[in-house]
């Protein structure tokens, strides 16, 4: 079977599904291919790897070609000076030399990079970027959900940094004497406005367990202190942390991505947050979007890390 890099081939190596996607390199909009199959992490590192080349043979066998190169968003970052992954929450990936292991069973060259990177990057160049600032040199994808993190594109690639966390917005400090985070940190920005963070949150003031949707419709409601308490901690939280953002990097458009991210009063409200915060006498012109992607961010993204 030949070889080519005649289109773009991306992998989202997640900890139950891993995807495929092969998009036109002429017009990466158009996906010719998307394929999924079972992560089975707890089978353990050498059974991913197994199940990533599974699914490269089945997308090559359809194709009838095998790729040159693929781009791989993958759970965790590679350390630049050691070569090898860390922070990973598929925890098996952490201290193994995925990219080479990954371009020896595949026989081709790779390219990794964070999972919320690659949602930058796919949001930058085919998502919800395109329809405000085509052009934009700077872009930051916020992932809000289960747990807070961040991505950071110059340029149309994606910035990792000197030791590979480029974007890792999700572990400074927001909330001082905060609760632990198994960063080793206390008080992380991911430890105040995640989901879970909310919830906690909540449940710490009622004793009630309740999730974020529900607390929402309570806040809508007027009719629960302890919501309106959890959404004005979300908010006011939410404006001090992306005005770092903004002041350290002043990106051209942010895109807010997770659970949390769909919460509209983010787009006004926060926002208004924001304006207490910056280090610009109170104006704000940053475009701040919902993705457009969707779950589709993550494997577009990889398969542009080579475009």
């Amino acid at each position: 079977m030949k070889t080519t890099d005649a289109n773009l081939w991306g992998i989202d190596l997640g900890g139950t599904k891993i995807e495929c996607a092969v998009l036109n390199a002429s017009n990466p909009a158009e996906v010719l291919i998307r394929e999924r199959i079972d992560t089975e992490a707890s089978l353990g590192y050498t059974h991913i790897l197994n199940q990533v080349k599974e699914l490269v043979d089945r997308v090559s066998s359809q194709l009838g070609y095998r790729p040159s190169r693929i781009g791989f968003a993958t759970p965790g970052v590679l350390n630049p000076r050691t070569q090898t992954m860390k922070n990973c929450n598929t925890v098996c990936m952490n201290g193994q030399p995925m990219a080479a292991d990954l371009a020896s069973i595949l026989q081709c060259e790779v390219k990794l990079a964070n999972d919320a990177n690659c949602f930058a990057l796919a949001e930058t160049l085919l998502g919800a970027v395109q329809d405000v600032n085509p052009n934009a040199e700077m872009v930051f994808g916020i992932i809000m959900g289960t747990g807070v993190g961040g991505g950071l594109v110059a340029h149309g690639k994606v910035v990792s940094g000197l030791h590979g966390i480029g974007g890792e917005w999700g572990h400074n400090i927001l909330e001082e004497n905060g609760l632990d985070c198994y960063c080793g940190k206390s008080g992380c920005v991911e430890h105040v406005i995640s989901g879970p963070a909310l919830e906690q949150f909540y449940f710490n003031q009622t004793g009630e367990a309740r999730r974020m949707p529900e607390i929402m419709q309570r806040y809508e409601a007027k009719s629960d202190p302890a919501a309106e308490a959890t959404v004005e901690r979300m908010l006011e939280n939410f404006g001090r942390a992306v005005s770092t953002l903004i002041n350290v990097i002043d990106p051209d458009v942010i895109v807010i991505g997770g659970g949390v991210g769909n919460i509209d009063l983010l787009y006004s409200e926060g926002y208004n947050r924001i304006r207490k915060y910056i280090f610009n006498s109170g104006e704000v012109l940053t475009p701040i979007l919902k993705p457009k992607l969707g779950d589709s961010a993550g494997v577009f993204g990889a398969a542009m890390l080579f475009a």
